[in-house]
């Protein structure tokens, strides 16, 4: 099948760098590296916001991993895109360790999951964007929520726990912790089109106890109702504009060190809208970490962490069409991403 892409002038990439530390902005026309902005220890996760042009970007520890860190930041940074600027930093303090965003437009307000504290469990903090102020913390009831997704509605929430055997979901009106959606310790998380079902990669990467796969959860019951086979564990989980579920699956077994040990180049598995038939996996980078897309659906993004790259893959014609290189400082280089399309006049 032939690409129908096209990428306006002016629409951008941007990519974390872990240990850059930085935000790399490149041309998503072209593949050309436009600029490198110096990012605070350790930034991970972005979140584009179109109707202000800015770009927020999670600090979420000063070095190491998950469970193994040298200590919690507690930073929100904000960039302006147009510029590459940063323009604020918001202290999320007496949270600590942001991971997952997720924007309500309708509702201007800015979702950022957070790690457990000495006397909080886990939750999602609640920033006015027009404001920058924050408004709320909803708990979530575990220890290290990471991704955060929610309907397009605005009204219900969900948020994926490493060590914990739920997913949790978060009634957004009320402010409040509604329930428990049992799954294997999850990884990514993403929601559909339409709100009806959200997809979580459980367990998490390190977990060999339970079969990988992308678990189908029915938001009106909130339970599992199917689950998608994958051959290897899941990190990143994408739903495009055309409702393509994409799944970043970890391959180990090579030469490259990692905390979760040797790791191969990882796959991207694609699996079909409202059949949800998955397609021959496409090669990425080591350690898929994070997946987005072009807002027509056809182009997809995955970092590698391992490797520090972006696979850029054109999707109807299921090609890798650029390999971008990210700047790092250490083991763990790109990370979070978020497309910029041009602005409007």
């Amino acid at each position: 099948m032939t690409s129908t892409a096209r990428r306006t002038p002016g629409d951008q990439l941007a990519v974390v760098s872990q240990t850059g530390p930085t935000v790399t902005f490149f041309d998503a026309a072209t593949h050309e590296r436009l600029d490198v902005l110096p990012m605070p220890d350790q930034p991970h996760e972005l979140c584009f916001d179109p109707d202000l042009r800015l770009l927020y970007c999670t600090i979420t520890y000063r070095s190491g991993f998950y469970n193994a860190h040298r200590g919690r930041a507690h930073e929100l940074t904000v960039i302006d895109v147009d510029t590459h600027t940063v323009v604020d930093t918001l202290d999320l303090s007496p949270d600590h360790a942001p991971h997952g965003l997720a924007l309500d437009r309708a509702r201007s307000r800015l979702y950022i999951s957070v790690e457990a504290t000495e006397s909080e469990p886990g939750g999602v903090v609640v920033i006015d964007t027009r404001t920058r102020t924050r408004i709320g913390r909803i708990p979530t009831m575990a220890d290290g929520p990471h991704w955060f997704a929610l309907t397009p509605d605005g009204t219900r929430g969900y948020t994926t726990n490493k060590e914990a055997p739920f997913v949790s979901a978060i009634d957004l009106e009320r402010g409040e912790f509604t329930g428990r959606i049992e799954v294997p310790g999850s990884e990514g998380l993403a929601v559909s089109l339409d709100g009806r079902y959200v997809y979580a990669a459980a367990p998490k990467v390190d977990d060999t106890t339970a079969r990988p796969g992308i678990r189908v959860i029915d938001t009106r019951t909130a339970t599992v109702v199917r689950t998608l086979p994958t051959q290897e564990p899941v990190m990143p989980v994408h739903v495009t504009a055309t409702g393509a579920v994409l799944v970043g699956e970890t391959r180990a077994g090579g030469t490259m060190d990692s905390p979760l040990g040797r790791q191969l180049p990882g796959v991207l598995t694609v699996f079909a809208p409202d059949t949800l038939e998955p397609a021959d996996g496409i090669p990425v980078g080591a350690l898929p970490l994070t997946i987005t897309s072009s807002p027509d659906g056809s182009t997809a993004y995955v970092s590698g962490n391992l490797s520090s790259t972006v696979t850029v893959v054109d999707l109807p014609s299921r090609t890798v069409v650029a390999t971008l290189e990210v700047d790092r400082k250490d083991l763990s280089g790109a990370h979070g991403l978020a497309y910029i399309p041009a602005p409007t006049a």
